[in-house]
C-alpha cells in the first residue's frame, strides 16, 4: 500500500507570519490555536507522514542570517515534539523568489523522493496560508488545504487553482 503525506507549511500556518515574514526571534513566535492537538490527533489517528515543507527567503544569507533562524526554528520542532508530534521530514529551501529555483515551492525539486511511487499523492494534502502552497498541490497531483479568511478565493479561481483546494479555513478543527 502506498504512503500519503501532509506537506505542511511553516510560517502562516503552524506558527503566525510577521509583517516582514522572518520568524528570527523567539519573540516572534506565536502558534496557531489548536494546531497542536489536531496535528496530534492527524498523526496518532491517520496514515499520513508529516513534512513539513517551508521556504525561508534568504537563509544564510545577510539578510536573515542562519544564527537568527535555528533557535526559533528548534523551538519549533521541540514544541511539536513536546506535544507528541514528530514531522517524518523537514524541507526548507533557502532562495529568494527572484531565483526561481525549483526547489522553491510551488517547484517539486525539494519533493523528488515523494515523486517516485511510492506515495499516493492523489490522496495526500498540501497545507499552507499562500496560493503557491495551492500550486504545489496542483503540482504534485495532491490536494490543497488553505489557511485564509477567504480573501483569497477570487485570486485563486482567476489563477485557476480553485480544483485543487478542498477546503478553506482558518480553523485547525475544520482541518
Amino acid at each position: 500500500m502506498k504512503k500519503k503525506a501532509l506537506f505542511i507549511d511553516r510560517d502562516g500556518t503552524l506558527i503566525f507570519e510577521p509583517e516582514d515574514e522572518q520568524i528570527d526571534s523567539l519573540e516572534k513566535l506565536e502558534f496557531l490555536p489548536k494546531v497542536f492537538r489536531n496535528l496530534f490527533f492527524i498523526q496518532k489517528n491517520l496514515d499520513y507522514d508529516l513534512v513539513m515543507v517551508t521556504n525561508q527567503d534568504g537563509l544564510g544569507t545577510a539578510s536573515y542570517p542562519e544564527e537568527t533562524f535555528w533557535p526559533a526554528h528548534k523551538k519549533v520542532l521541540q514544541s511539536f515534539e513536546n506535544e507528541g508530534v514528530t514531522f517524518d521530514d523537514i524541507l526548507i529551501d533557502r532562495s529568494f523568489p527572484h531565483e526561481n529555483l525549483p526547489t522553491r515551492k510551488p517547484g517539486v525539486g525539494m519533493l523528488t523522493k515523494y515523486l517516485n511511487g511510492d506515495y499516493d499523492l492523489e490522496n495526500s494534502f498540501v497545507i499552507g496560508d499562500r496560493l503557491t502552497d495551492i500550486q504545489l498541490a496542483k503540482n504534485l497531483g495532491a490536494k490543497g488545504i488553505l489557511i485564509n479568511n477567504g480573501d483569497l478565493v477570487e485570486q485563486m479561481e482567476k489563477q485557476g487553482l480553485a480544483n485543487h483546494c478542498v477546503l478553506i479555513s482558518e480553523d485547525w478543527d475544520d482541518i
